[in-house]
C-alpha cells in the first residue's frame, strides 16, 4: 500500500517467501538448497515428488511457525496431504523439497545492509524436519566442524547482505555428511524474528531485540560496536 516499513523491505520478505524468487536468489548467490518446487495441484505434487524422490518435506508457503509441515514417504500420503492443503485454499503454492536426512542447524542474525552479526549457531538434537518449536537445540554446536561453521557463517552473511536485511533474520540449514566430506544446504530464510531469539540472546549475551530495533531505526551495527560475522 506504499506505507513506509521499518526494517527489512516488503521486497526482501517476498523474495524469502516466494519459492521461485527464493530459488533464483540463492542460485545467484551460489548457495545450495535441497531440490524442490512450489506446486498448486495434486498432479503437480506427484510429478515433482517422483522427480526428486521420496521422502519429501511438504509445507505451505507464506505461513508462520512451520504450520502444516510434514515429511511424506509415498504417493498416497502426498495425495492426502495435498487434498487437505488445497481445501485450506491459501492462494499460495505448497512447497515440496527433497527431505535430506542430516544435521539441522539454525542461525539468528542481525543485518544492517552493510554488516551481518551472527551471535551464535544452534545445533538441533532432533532429525531435520522436526520443527524448531518442537525440538531441542544446543549452543554451541557439539558436532560442528570448523569448515561447516565457516560455510554457515559465509552463507548467512551472503544472504543477509543479498536480501538487504535491516533487523532480525533466521536461517535454517541442513548438513549432509558423506565419505567425501560434508555439504551445507539452506532450508529456509525468515526475514524476521524467530522463537529462538530469546534463548540465543540470553546464552550469548547479545541483546538481539535491542540491537535489531536500533538498526531498524537507523543506528548501524558499527555504531553499536558490533562487527560482521560470528560473535566470539
Amino acid at each position: 500500500n506504499g506505507m513506509p516499513l521499518l526494517g527489512s523491505s516488503a521486497e526482501a520478505i517476498d523474495v524469502a517467501e516466494d519459492r521461485r524468487r527464493f530459488e533464483n536468489f540463492l542460485s545467484e548467490l551460489g548457495v545450495p538448497q535441497p531440490p524442490g518446487a512450489g506446486v498448486t495441484s495434486v498432479d503437480e505434487a506427484l510429478s515433482v515428488a517422483k522427480l526428486i524422490g521420496y521422502p519429501v518435506l511438504v509445507r505451505p508457503s507464506y505461513v508462520l511457525g512451520g504450520r502444516a509441515m510434514e515429511i511424506v514417504h509415498d504417493a498416497s500420503e502426498l495425495i492426502r496431504y495435498m487434498s487437505l492443503a488445497i481445501e485450506l485454499d491459501t492462494k499460495h503454492p505448497i512447497l515440496i523439497d527433497k527431505y535430506l536426512e542430516g544435521k539441522e542447524v539454525e542461525v539468528d542474525a542481525i543485518g544492517d545492509g552493510e554488516r551481518v552479526l551472527i551471535p551464535g549457531i544452534m545445533e538441533h538434537i532432533e532429525r531435520a524436519g522436526v520443527h524448531s518449536g518442537d525440538s531441542m537445540a544446543v549452543y554451541p554446536g557439539v558436532n560442528l566442524t570448523e569448515p561447516e561453521i565457516e560455510t554457515i557463517v559465509d552463507y548467512a552473511i551472503r544472504i543477509g547482505l543479498g536480501l538487504n536485511i535491516r533487523g532480525l533474520m533466521n536461517i535454517q540449514f541442513v548438513i549432509m555428511s558423506s565419505s567425501q566430506g560434508s555439504s551445507v544446504y539452506v532450508l529456509e530464510v525468515n526475514p524476521r524474528a524467530s522463537r529462538t531469539i530469546p534463548f540465543i540472546s540470553k546464552v550469548t549475551g547479545v541483546p538481539m531485540v535491542n540491537v535489531a530495533t536500533k538498526v531498524m531505526l537507523g543506528k548501524s551495527l558499527k555504531e553499536q560496536g558490533y562487527e560482521t560475522g560470528l560473535w566470539p
